[in-house]
């Protein structure tokens, strides 16, 4: 079964074609500068990468071009379309009214809809994307992933703000999670990796990239994360700030003369990493800074992993004891003095870590000593993997 996998920004579409029962990529790649100018990079399991400048006015010229490049008969990996069986799309928010990935219908697309508001950037870019695959490939099934469904399992002591009611009651401001496509695999993975039953394991996942959030996974349900309202909560990321007094907001507006959209600009775009060492959102780039003796870097590194830290011992407490912290992401498979560092704040433990099997970047791996109370380990995500299973389970039922 193929499987064609689709997550749409406002300007652009990355996308995947998965064979799901060799598990194999057959062909991926991005559409970028749509309602610009247009560029293809296309690039086949088994040949070079091809760049293709052309007109995308809108994301359905993007999809057309994707679908012409897969069946292109020089470097297509598949005949004709009827060779795709389903589309999985990847969609932010679905609110409360939607807890679980659907098959796509007009119903669906209503709550995608209603949800805008709360993921303006990222709902009406979804569903540009979806309306333009109906559109081109009518009667194959489309399926919606939410970013926010693994999430759904959180209790109301875990997702309600302390705020009037009336807020929740009219417009649904909670606690909502992000990264939930990611948390699920990785959770799920990490089971089946150690050889252990999920609904016998309490697992933190550390999801750590250019955006980050963590998971507390008590027996393969979530029940708390890091992520709010808007994926701005949590921990200090790449140019988000992170946790934060709101009344840092008013406070910077009076200051500057600046609109509440603004400073939000400001803490969405300009804060975490990039705005606290004024060198870069890249960890990488941050990391060599630090190295060099840039005493911003250094405290900007201090700050990353101590909020991490906190976190992971606010979910020990909430769960009552952890089997498993799991590293997953950009930082969290690839950075590896980070991951020492954390592990190594929870020796109190019995968390023993395992400096050399630590020594290793994007493949999976336990990197604390056997017999160590807590088991740190290293899971690669993979999304779109994640976004086909599920398509899958819902169109063979």
């Amino acid at each position: 079964m193929n499987v064609l996998v689709v997550n749409c920004g406002s300007s652009s579409l990355k996308f995947q074609l998965i064979n799901y029962d060799k598990k194999e990529i057959l062909a991926k790649g991005l559409c970028e500068r749509i309602a610009i100018d247009g560029r293809l990079v296309y690039e086949p399991a088994n040949g070079e990468k091809e760049v293709t400048e052309a007109a995308m006015p809108t994301h359905t010229e993007a999809i057309q071009m994707v679908l012409d490049a897969l069946v292109n008969p020089k470097s297509g990996v598949i005949k004709t379309l009827d060779e795709v069986d389903a589309i999985g799309h990847r969609v932010l928010h679905g609110g409360m009214k939607i807890t679980d990935s659907v098959i796509i219908n007009e119903e669906v697309i209503k709550v995608i809809e209603e949800c805008a508001d709360l993921g303006p950037l990222h709902n009406p870019a979804n569903l540009m994307g979806i309306n333009a695959c109906m559109k081109l490939m009518p009667g194959v099934p489309n399926v919606a992933v939410f970013d926010t469904a693994f999430h759904q399992t959180m209790s109301p002591k875990a997702y309600m703000y302390g705020i009037p009611k009336e807020y929740y009651e009219k417009y649904a401001i909670r606690k909502y999670g992000f990264h939930g496509t990611s948390h699920k695999f990785v959770s799920k993975r990490t089971a089946e990796f150690l050889g252990k039953d999920p609904k016998e394991l309490k697992v933190i996942v550390c999801h750590m990239g250019n955006g980050a959030s963590l998971s507390a996974v008590k027996y393969g349900k979530c029940v708390d994360t890091s992520m709010g309202l808007t994926p701005l909560e949590g921990v200090i990321m790449g140019t988000r700030s992170g946790d934060i007094d709101p009344a840092f907001v008013e406070y910077l507006c009076n200051k500057e003369n600046m609109s509440v959209s603004e400073v939000l600009n400001i803490l969405n775009k300009k804060s975490g990493m990039l705005g606290m060492t004024g060198i870069s959102s890249d960890y990488r780039d941050v990391s060599a800074a630090a190295e060099a003796g840039n005493q911003d870097a250094i405290n900007t590194l201090e700050a990353y992993s101590y909020r991490i830290v906190k976190y992971i011992g606010s979910y020990i407490a909430a769960m009552g004891g952890v089997d498993v912290i799991t590293f997953t992401a950009g930082l969290g498979e690839n950075a590896v003095p980070l991951r020492k560092e954390i592990c190594e704040a929870f020796a109190f433990m019995g968390l023993e870590f395992d400096e050399e099997a630590n020594n290793c970047r994007g493949k999976e791996v336990v990197i604390t000593k056997p017999g160590s109370k807590i088991t740190a380990c290293v899971i690669p995500t993979n999304e779109e993997i994640a976004i086909c299973e599920e398509t899958v389970e819902l169109v063979q039922k």
